[in-house]
């Protein structure tokens, strides 16, 4: 065998490696319960009758993921009583998280939307919290479980294993509430969470010489909160001084015209779609489309370095915004479908994985669990705050249409066919159709333009990062 067979052996026994093949699995019990809350939960509120301005409002179900770097310092070092000795400390808060996510999709699955709406909201919120708090550890394990040449295949296998769950969680709900209704729905989705409690159980542990980070153990005199809220922050501002407001910004906003796409899968059905239909075409063939995008960004990465592909990423987003434009004014089209959703998900996976590599290279040895979780935490803050007016915009700018406004032009694009497809959902807010159509690509210009603000803060960082030779890897 040549040595460059031989390197090619090497490269691909790594991802048959133990670590990897829990980190797969791991990835789709993350995927499984976000989606389940964020995105599939959309589709029975607004099959209950519920108003597309109160299904916008459910995107803050998951807000906890926005935030989970404020408690992350303290999952980091507080232990669970006997799991700890049993398990190791970062499985041990991995089974006690997958029990809330198994318990809260439960919880949902028994409730009724159209009855106790608080409810759900409520239980929804619950299985939100104790998903990030899972994230938050399975970061932490990949990367205290294997070593830095390893780190590569185990962040592939968990995007992979995510993507798994988005296929999953995305058309095997739809389909089964087709079937058996939408409480059997959740409830084998709670079932299905045991992937992630296996994986557990499968797992090695940690290695206990990474869970404290040399500056930590340096400075062990300081406060406890010195060590896990402050110093993490002091490190990244230090080495990135005035050019970190401007980082944050940009990882802010980098996917803020994705994260306000919400209210898609009750877009679908009220142009007519089937549930049948758009779990097959967005749920299996959109996930394939969002593969390629991964593949294609990690490609231009490895080909161009880092900081073109991400320029690239944020033009991206939101020009793939305005297919749904397009979509909007065919109507229930399966092959306009295809395509609207293929390039919106290739579009997607390709500014997802420079985002990803951009923010892991913005962290520094010692802080990287705190600093990660910062910036996953923020990318997705305004994206979902912004996400939770979507159907009032929505919905205003039909009613604005229909009233002879600004928008009313908007209406030439919405032709007899979608106009028929809208009637059904635009009778719920007393709009004609067309106006209802109206709403929905005002939107998507909309979503269209405020991702433009990322391209701006993107081509701002590049050029300093052309001008100014920064720390880290950018």
């Amino acid at each position: 065998m040549s040595e460059a067979e031989q390197s090619w052996w090497a490269a691909l026994k790594v991802y048959a490696d133990r670590r990897t093949l829990v980190i797969l699995a791991l990835g789709f019990a993350s995927g499984l319960p976000n989606l389940l809350i964020f995105d599939t939960l959309s589709a029975w509120l607004r099959e209950s009758g519920l108003s597309l301005e109160v299904i916008g409002f459910f995107s803050l179900a998951t807000l906890a993921y926005s935030f989970k770097f404020v408690w992350a310092p303290l999952v980091d070092r507080a232990k669970i009583p006997m799991l700890d000795r049993l398990f190791g400390h970062r499985r041990a808060w991995m089974l006690v998280a997958q029990a809330a996510i198994i318990l809260g999709l439960w919880l949902v699955a028994g409730s009724d939307p159209a009855v106790n709406l608080g409810l759900v909201a409520l239980f929804a919120v619950f299985t939100g919290f104790a998903s990030a708090t899972q994230d938050i550890v399975i970061d932490a394990w990949r990367i205290e479980a294997a070593d830095d040449e390893q780190q590569g295949a185990m962040a592939a296998a968990y995007q992979w294993g995510y993507r798994l769950a988005v296929i999953t969680a995305g058309a095997a709900p739809l389909l089964l509430a087709e079937a058996y209704g939408w409480g059997l729905s959740y409830s084998a989705m709670a079932a299905l969470m045991g992937v992630g409690v296996l994986a557990v159980l499968f797992a090695p542990r940690e290695n206990p010489e990474k869970r404290a980070p040399a500056a930590l153990v340096k400075n062990s005199n300081r406060s406890f909160f010195y060590r896990a809220f402050v110093e993490p922050f002091i490190d990244f501002w230090g080495r990135f001084g005035k050019v970190a407001l401007l980082i944050l910004a940009l990882i802010c906003l980098y996917r803020v015209s994705d994260f306000v796409l919400n209210i898609m899968n009750p877009f679908y059905l009220d142009l007519g779609f089937s549930k049948t239909e758009i779990a097959e075409v967005r749920k299996v063939f959109g996930v394939a489309m969002s593969m390629l995008g991964v593949f294609l960004g990690g490609w231009s990465i490895a080909r161009y370095g880092l900081m073109l592909p991400l320029m690239i990423g944020a033009l991206a987003g939101p020009i793939s915004n305005l297919v749904f434009v397009w979509l909007a004014s065919k109507g229930a089209d399966l092959s306009a479908l295809f395509v609207a959703i293929g390039v919106d998900n290739v579009a997607s996976g390709y500014s997802g994985t420079c985002l990803i590599a951009y923010m892991s290279s913005l962290t520094s040895a010692g802080f990287t669990a705190t600093q990660y979780a910062l910036f996953s935490s923020l990318y997705s803050l305004p994206g979902k705050l912004i996400a939770s007016q979507s159907g009032r915009i929505v919905e205003g700018a039909a009613r604005n249409a229909d009233s002879g406004g600004a928008l009313m032009p908007l209406t030439d694009f919405v032709v007899r066919a979608p106009a028929i497809s809208l009637a059904e959902a635009a009778a719920r807010i007393e709009v004609s159709a067309r106006a209802l159509g109206a709403g929905y690509i005002a939107f998507f210009i909309y979503s269209f333009l405020i991702g433009l603000v990322a391209v701006f803060f993107t081509f701002l960082v590049t050029n300093r990062s052309r001008q100014t030779e920064l720390p880290g890897r950018i």
